[in-house]
């Protein structure tokens, strides 16, 4: 099985001038259990390695963002960009996801400095908001702020890409800014983070994929199950992942591990096999798509 790993993190918590807030602070349970597993370096032979021992392929992969240094998050980039020419690391990742507050007065200058970087591709600032403290995420709706919309026309400008975290009472809100900013390609990470199993918010979920789906600018990611469902398996995803290949169609899905923080759930081998048996019955060329096409033309890898 090859595929593109559209959605994983690298850090390096050695690295000298480092500063990675979730492994240095406190930030209370987000429910997902003992992290201590995760507490560690992860690079790309580590990447590598988990699904060399699953015997799978990685043909390209994609980092997304890890809270390196919201003062700095340009250093992340590139570190990346040295770290994927290193010996062993079998040149991933391939296209970087970097962090950039879109609603400062500097982001210009930020989104500069990033780009320098050869691999990098977009930004992922983190939107998630929600009543509940161990849901949310953001420490704002940056949504209605309109210094962040700005920014993320900022991003488009510079022909950038937007990974889009967010739960599904927030979609309303990112397609209002998406239908204004057509030329920017936006991917909605970890299947809009269906967090919430009762059947109000699950019909919420649902309709909230299929309005995104309509906007021809938006792509889906399917990952990150482990985080809103620890114990998942292929019969619990399974309609999650459907629904959003329905809506979306092959040609704007694509998949990733979110790894290593899903590597508290599940090992790398288990998940990308869920995946393929739960798109199984497409044909080879739709199935191509979701698990290479999208994800290379989506990060022009």
């Amino acid at each position: 099985m090859q595929f593109i790993d559209a959605h994983h993190h690298l850090w390096d918590v050695e690295l000298n001038g480092a500063n990675y807030p979730w492994y240095t602070e406190d930030h209370g349970d987000r429910g997902w259990g003992d992290t201590a597993a995760i507490m560690r370096n992860y690079k790309p032979a580590d990447l590598l390695a988990d699904a060399q021992d699953a015997d799978l392929t990685i043909v390209k992969s994609v980092h997304v963002q890890a809270n390196f240094d919201f003062s700095n998050p340009v250093a992340e980039t590139r570190w990346l960009e040295q770290v994927a020419r290193e010996e062993g690391s079998g040149n991933l990742p391939n296209a970087i996801v970097g962090y950039a507050d879109l609603s400062a007065s500097d982001v210009g200058d930020v989104l500069e400095a990033h780009a320098e970087s050869a691999r990098f591709r977009g930004v992922r600032q983190v939107l998630n908001r929600h009543d509940d403290p161990k849901l949310n995420r953001a420490p704002q709706d940056y949504l209605a702020d309109p210094n962040w919309a700005a920014g993320l026309r900022r991003l488009s400008d510079m022909g950038l890409s937007f990974d889009a975290q967010i739960y599904h009472h927030q979609a309303a809100a990112l397609a209002d800014i998406a239908k204004g900013l057509s030329d920017l390609n936006i991917v909605i990470d970890h299947a809009l983070m269906p967090a919430e199993r009762d059947e109000a918010n699950l019909e919420g979920w649902r309709k909230a994929v299929t309005r995104l789906a309509e906007l021809p600018n938006v792509s889906m990611k399917i990952s990150g199950f482990g985080m809103v469902d620890n114990a998942w398996t292929t019969d619990s995803i399974r309609p999650f992942a459907m629904h959003c290949i329905e809506a979306f169609g092959p040609g704007r899905i694509m998949f990733g591990s979110n790894f290593p923080v899903d590597k508290l759930m599940s090992d790398y081998g288990r998940l990308w096999r869920a995946y393929g048996e739960i798109i199984s019955d497409f044909s080879e060329e739709e199935r191509e798509q979701m698990l290479t096409g999208t994800a290379a033309r989506f990060y022009r890898i």
